[in-house]
């Protein structure tokens, strides 16, 4: 192995959970950093001091500029548009120190940033850059950097509660969640729900439906109102549709099929009591990373949640 490669390969998994986290996709993730291979590889005899520094500042330009592209303009506009949901080990980003940073509700988060606040915030606060080396990547100033951060933060302090809850309240109130919309029981769902939750739910541009209920095309808020929907649709979908429970982001999820396929991926975010946040993935195109085999067959109704 030359030294190139060893080099780049022990910056990868770092690149890449950077580019994902600028995207929320992992495909265009994977690309940005083969690009960035490219580039590191073809550079020529340029000594290069840190090639920590110099990878981590291509690849954000990088992403940045994908960002910037009219046909990602578009997308990003979707209100039901959400990050790709991936299980870590099958996505290459299983020894990340700090899996909130990948979490769903994290990745959602950043989204509604501005593409220049999710930059200043994943390399100020996970890859230590200083605002002035920030700066130049943004073309801003390191006092206008400052000020970046601070409002990409006041963005994120909603989420911030949901960001560190025990894995044992995720569980708990996923296998909850699990039991009470399989039976369709409203009254069930709504005292897991916080009063101000949110459901999305993402059918990819064309839609999707089942049993005669499409998806939503705006977010749905209130407990009541989500409560009401997820009964309705799962009376529907309940003698179609097989369950799975997959790590994905870091987190239990719930995995839906139809036949042997995947048809939509649950994540939640919760605190230690409530369910805050519902994400239905439904866009077939960004169902390919939900890794291998799952806690339960996938002929089963079952979920192997603890009761």
């Amino acid at each position: 192995m030359s030294k190139d490669v060893e080099v780049f390969e022990s910056h990868r998994a770092h690149l890449l959970a950077l580019s994902y986290r600028m995207l929320g996709d992992l495909g265009r993730a994977e690309d940005m950093v083969q690009e960035a291979w490219l580039r590191w590889s073809g550079r020529g005899d340029e000594n290069i001091a840190s090639p920590r520094a110099y990878l981590v500042t291509l690849v954000t330009r990088l992403c940045l500029n994908e960002l910037d592209s009219a046909r990602r303009k578009k997308e990003e506009s979707r209100s039901d548009r959400l990050p790709e949901p991936i299980d870590l080990e099958a996505g290459g980003l299983a020894n990340l120190e700090a899996l909130e940073q990948v979490s769903m509700a994290f990745l959602v988060a950043l989204q509604r940033l501005t593409p220049a606040e999710r930059a200043v915030l994943l390399l100020h606060d996970v890859f230590d850059f200083e605002h002035d080396e920030i700066a130049p990547l943004i073309g801003k100033s390191g006092a206008a950097c400052r000020k970046l951060l601070e409002r990409a933060k006041g963005s994120l302090a909603e989420e911030k509660r949901m960001l560190s809850v025990s894995r044992e309240a995720h569980e708990r109130l996923l296998g909850a969640f699990v039991r009470a919309a399989t039976a369709g029981d409203t009254a069930a769902l709504v005292e897991l729900l916080a009063e101000d939750a949110v459901m999305i739910t993402d059918g990819g541009p064309e839609g999707r439906s089942i049993g005669g209920i499409r998806n939503l095309d705006v977010p749905l808020r209130g407990a009541a109102r989500i409560a009401a929907f997820i009964a309705a649709a799962s009376r529907r979908g309940t003698l179609v549709l097989t369950r799975e429970i997959h790590e994905l982001n870091g987190r239990p999820a719930l995995v839906l099929h139809l036949g042997d396929k995947p048809f939509a991926a649950v994540t939640l975010a919760v605190d230690e009591t409530r369910i805050h946040r519902i994400y239905f993935h439904g866009d077939f195109s960004r169902l390919g990373h939900l890794g291998g085999p799952a806690t339960t067959s996938p002929s089963s109704n079952r979920s192997s949640l603890p009761q």
